[in-house]
């Protein structure tokens, strides 16, 4: 089973909502076909390589332009990870109005994975031979919680932005093999 389809199975039955998991390829060759099943508010990705996340950042920012549509792309909350360390970042899309507040300051656009991170993606995936997460031989050479603990941590950072409607964090960075977490604070 694909973790985007575990992850939004559990979603689903917490809240009650109806998302759908989209297990197709999602790159640049294959989005105008797909174009209209590919739309949605909130992305998530779990991929195994910077060409993904470059090619997945390409098709939002197409799809958030083409069309104004009610479900335009408007967040996406990308999960990585290696042997023992992970990260997830909350960006968005496109500027997203924000109400006004007397006790913080609104903040209507993050910066993406890749365009906070670009370089840093690139750079790590020419020194990095770990195995996809969906492979066997995965289990031997990446941490057994590594994708739980990342998937678990990234899910409340999504429930605690619906709960509160706010989020003091763009995501973090995990790092299993010390039990050290570090968030970025928006």
């Amino acid at each position: 089973m694909y973790k985007s389809t575990a992850l939004i199975g559990r979603i689903n039955r917490f809240f009650g909502t109806d998302w759908r998991a989209q297990t197709q390829l999602f790159s640049t060759e294959t989005f105008s076909s797909e174009e209209e099943t590919m739309r949605g508010s909130i992305y998530l990705s779990c991929v195994d390589s910077a060409k993904a996340r470059f090619d997945i950042g390409e098709v939002l920012t197409h799809l958030e332009r083409a069309h104004h549509y009610h479900n335009n792309p408007k967040y996406w909350l990308d999960f990585g990870n290696s042997t023992h360390s992970g990260q997830v970042i909350l960006g968005t899309l496109q500027a997203i109005e924000q109400p006004h507040s007397d006790t913080f300051t609104p903040i209507d656009t993050l910066p993406t994975i890749t365009q906070a991170f670009g370089e840093l993606l690139t750079q790590s995936e020419q020194n990095d031979n770990t195995p996809s997460c969906s492979l066997a031989e995965a289990l031997i050479k990446q941490d057994l919680f590594i994708n739980a603990t990342l998937s678990q941590m990234g899910s409340t950072l999504l429930w605690n932005l619906f709960r509160e409607g706010l989020t003091p964090y763009r995501g973090f960075f995990l790092n299993l093999k010390d039990f050290r977490t570090q968030p970025l604070a928006i």
